[in-house]
């Protein structure tokens, strides 16, 4: 008993992460612990709960504890982590900016959105060498990103946040084949994309700092466009 709980103890630390980042994404700007401003604080605990998010199904896999439960569990999990708490960071940094407008709460359409990307993932028997739709954890790299953009460049078009909010939220639940990083080979020609979007992430987050997580997932995007143009056989699944 005590061997197949240790993944889902491991999904509710994810939970918890989420969670603690739900609330410090409510101080905004203001400063918490450590000199971190509470957005940050948030983007420290998406970072452990990624860890986390990791760690369950690598010990589910050596423990041989898989369980339909443990699936359910991750999910809802990854809703708070993943949906929720990246959208409270947009929010509540875009409120404290521009306290008289509305706009920020155009962020909402992000967990909605979430929760039916991972509702498809759970139902979909394709997604299980690469993805269709951008996944969740990604949704929340970028919004870490762009949240720490938008807090530090005060000047930008709010309505530029929503476009993206649209964007990203339509991008969760499209049907784009979007490639795993998981590597079944080291050939540079199977796995041009990763390789690539490696490289690409270690120069973005040196010249940008964190907002250059933000530009990683866009450049996420366009590799797996161009991946899909060269190789649509093999990269685009059929339709159910």
């Amino acid at each position: 008993m005590i061997k197949n709980n240790i993944p889902n103890a491991i999904t509710c630390l994810n939970c918890l992460c989420g969670t603690l980042a739900i609330i410090a994404a409510f101080h905004g700007v203001d400063d918490t612990l450590w000199g971190l401003s509470g957005y940050q604080l948030a983007a420290v605990f998406i970072a452990l709960a990624a860890v986390a998010d990791f760690l369950d199904g690598l010990s589910a896999r050596l423990l041989h504890a898989v369980s339909g439960i443990g699936k359910e569990l991750d999910s809802l999990s990854d809703l708070v982590s993943f949906g929720v708490a990246p959208a409270m960071m947009i929010l509540n940094v875009m409120h404290a900016a521009q306290p008289e407008s509305a706009l920020c709460y155009a962020a909402v359409l992000l967990p909605v959105f979430g929760a039916l990307r991972l509702a498809r993932f759970n139902v979909d028997t394709r997604q299980t060498t690469s993805f269709i739709g951008l996944p969740i954890p990604a949704n929340a790299i970028f919004w870490i990103g762009m949240t720490h953009f938008y807090a530090t460049h005060h000047t930008m078009n709010p309505w530029i946040v929503v476009a993206l909010v649209v964007l990203f939220s339509w991008l969760m639940v499209c049907n784009l084949p979007m490639f795993s990083l998981k590597l079944h080979s080291l050939s540079p020609r199977d796995n041009w994309a990763q390789y690539l979007l490696i490289a690409g992430a270690i120069v973005l987050i040196a010249l940008l700092g964190l907002s250059g997580l933000a530009a990683t997932i866009t450049l996420y995007v366009i590799l797996s466009i161009i991946n899909n143009a060269r190789a649509p056989q093999q990269q685009a699944p059929t339709q159910p």
